[in-house]
């Protein structure tokens, strides 16, 4: 039988070699571990410390409750096989989620651990399926949708995928997998599973809320909240592949001043440097790197430098961060991990001593130079093939703890920052997990294609992103593979991407753009590596420039209340760009709402997201009063309009106008 117990506050359960631990995890929330012939670890990759909170246990023969505010746990041992059952409940004794249920003579189980000879377990975590239940969230995947109920998700990352598994739920939970494995997550008709290909133990949270927004709050606050979002991040970012020299960059900066057009960062991309992995400018093309960045900053300008944590075999740092085992090692053949400008290998930012080697290298040769902005790209990391059971970190096996890495490249970085003193630290990161929002992760979603197809993915994944607690994030304006801007299809495509990342939380231009363009070096004049054509405003002519300028001094005039947006975000995590149902969970249509979304509590923006169309529906919530930003017309809530939206147009109502 069985045996229940209270151990420092917490509902324990032994039974056959099997530990179940659920202890109150912040307010109205609940941790649960469960470990098979050993004790349960106290690993931290995610949740934060808990505040002390006293929770109510009641045991009984057979069977145990565990209370924390709204959120009450439910454990029953099943007559025959012992084994137990939790089921998770509100304040209301409603039923939230349960685990899977044994079937009697099928004898399943919900904790299902599956040794791996002689080492660890894969694990699968099964719970009944609900019918009607709408699921929100699991971070940044390429794909139209919003509601994931039905959805099969890989937890890995890859390059324009970040992994973070949290889904909100309209049943009012919230519930996130803390386990950095790679594995899958199947939200099925019959059965909801969560699969670890390998770890040592089961590991989740869950809470309980009225509303999203309270879900939300109660999530980041588990995990962390970003710092205030610093000034120059809240204006338009000019960026492209890539300015390959110094004066280049300087007479982009020059250009955009002489036009009065506000620019806050730009920014300096990959292969500035000698070899890669080297972790500073090349001095053939960048010969006065800190005259540079002042300059720029008596514009009003910010540079942002590109990082990449590759190390490839012929940097002069290679031999050194081999030697000390800074870097990813493959598990046979050759310890190459990418092969993008040569035999490269991925730095271990699992390991604490790689994190302050490769920030010191930065910090001598940019940040002494003024440099306060950071892109930390291929933060996946984007491995060859993506083999992920080939490698192994500092922490373990890529299977086993592969996820973190991009929250442990932003955490390397962030305490390199916050020990120099800067504060509210922002750089820009190509992943995220759980926990990447409190080291200053602004994420963007990856190579995507400059397409109308993946146009309309990125509004459903910068909205998942901010209800998994990450609420910087942003898109490579125009998509960064292709688009001519010459071409007048593209000219229409980036006009109405401008327009939606004008009401993004950070507005910035990048892409690889056509035609490429061959780049020399100027000694010996060996071919390096190219840059993509021109990407200012002034690139895409006569008719668009305007339109663009518009919408850079529009944001301009939004500061104020953007940067009430970003203090919301930092003291209650609250999502920057949010979905219709963060802000009326009370109206229906709006769990339904994929293609227009709430820019903060006062602004619904509908962007214009198919080719030649010059108006659009938009569905105006009940409970509130709507008036068109573009025609002053007023609307009461409750209804669907057509809003006219010519190519310098995107929708746009105020909720509640004075």
């Amino acid at each position: 039988m069985g045996v229940f117990s209270k151990e420092n506050g917490k509902l324990v359960w032994h039974f056959n070699g099997e530990t179940l631990v659920l202890e109150a995890w912040g307010a109205n929330s609940l941790r649960v571990r469960a470990v098979r012939m050993g004790d349960v670890l106290d690993t931290s990759f995610a949740l934060l410390p808990p505040e002390k909170t006293d929770a109510e246990i009641i045991l009984e023969d057979g069977k145990a409750v565990i209370r924390n505010g709204r959120l009450e746990a439910r454990i029953e041992q099943y007559p025959w096989s012992r084994e137990c059952h939790i089921g998770f409940y509100n304040q209301h004794g409603e039923l939230l989620l349960e685990e899977a249920k044994e079937g009697g003579a099928l004898a399943r189980k919900a904790r299902k651990f599956r040794p791996m000879i002689g080492g660890d377990y894969q694990l699968t975590a099964s719970f009944e399926a609900q019918e009607g239940e709408k699921l929100y969230g699991m971070g940044q995947y390429q794909q139209e949708l919003l509601d994931v109920a039905g959805c099969t998700f890989e937890l890995a990352q890859r390059n324009s995928q970040a992994s973070v598994p949290f889904v909100l739920s309209n049943r009012g939970y919230g519930f996130f997998w803390h386990n950095p494995a790679v594995g899958r997550a199947s939200f099925n008709r019959n059965l909801t599973q969560w699969t670890a290909e390998s770890t040592k133990q089961l590991d989740y949270w869950i809470t309980a809320g009225d509303t999203p927004a309270e879900i939300v709050t109660a999530y980041t606050g588990a995990t962390g909240r970003p710092p205030m979002m610093p000034e120059y991040g809240m204006g338009f970012w000019q960026c492209k592949l890539r300015y390959w020299c110094q004066e280049q960059i300087l007479e982009v900066a020059r250009e955009y001043k002489r036009r009065n057009i506000p620019v806050n960062v730009i920014v300096c991309d990959f292969f500035h440097w000698p070899h890669l992995g080297d972790y500073r400018f090349d001095p053939d093309f960048f010969p006065d790197p800190k005259g540079m960045v002042e300059e720029l900053k008596s514009m009003g300008m910010e540079l942002m430098v590109s990082i990449w944590p590759q190390i490839g075999h012929d940097s002069e740092n290679y031999v050194e961060m081999r030697d000390h085992g800074y870097l990813i090692r493959t598990e046979g053949g050759l310890d190459v991990t990418m092969q993008v400008g040569g035999d490269s290998t991925y730095y271990d930012a699992t390991n604490p001593g790689a994190r302050r080697y490769v920030w010191e290298k930065c910090r001598k040769n940019y940040y002494e130079n003024g440099i306060r902005i950071f892109w930390l790209d291929e933060a996946e990391p984007e491995l060859t093939g993506y083999d992920f059971e080939h490698f192994r970190y500092h922490l373990g096996s890529n299977l086993q703890i592969g996820n973190i890495y991009p929250q442990m490249y932003a955490r390397g970085f962030y305490e390199g920052m916050t020990a120099e003193g800067q504060e509210n630290v922002l750089n820009l990161v190509r992943c995220a997990w759980a926990g990447s929002q409190r080291y200053g992760a602004l994420v963007w979603s990856g190579d995507i294609a400059s397409t109308w197809e993946d146009f309309r993915k990125q509004i459903c994944a910068g909205l998942q992103m901010g209800i998994c607690g990450i609420p910087w994030w942003t898109t490579d304006i125009g998509g960064f593979f292709g688009g001519d801007p010459d071409d007048p299809d593209f000219r229409e495509l980036l006009v109405r991407w401008f327009q939606w990342g004008t009401y993004c939380p950070v507005m910035r231009l990048h892409g690889d753009r056509l035609p490429e363009t061959p780049v020399y070096h100027p000694k010996d004049g060996r071919k390096m590596f190219r840059s993509g054509g021109n990407n200012e405003i002034w690139s895409y002519g006569e008719t668009v420039t305007p339109i663009l300028e518009k919408y850079i001094r529009l944001r301009e005039e939004m500061r104020p209340y953007i940067r009430e947006l970003m203090r919301q975000a930092h003291e209650t995590g609250a999502p920057v760009i949010r979905t219709m149902f963060y802000e009326f969970p009370q109206d229906s249509v709006c769990w339904e709402c994929k293609d227009q979304y709430m820019f903060g509590p006062d602004l619904l923006v509908a962007p214009v997201l198919e080719k030649g169309v010059t108006s659009r529906e938009v569905y105006l919530p009940k409970g509130a009063a709507w008036v068109s930003q573009n025609t002053g017309k007023r609307y009461e809530g409750g209804q669907t309009v057509t809003e006219a939206a010519p190519l310098e147009v995107i929708p746009v109502f105020l909720r509640d106008p004075e």
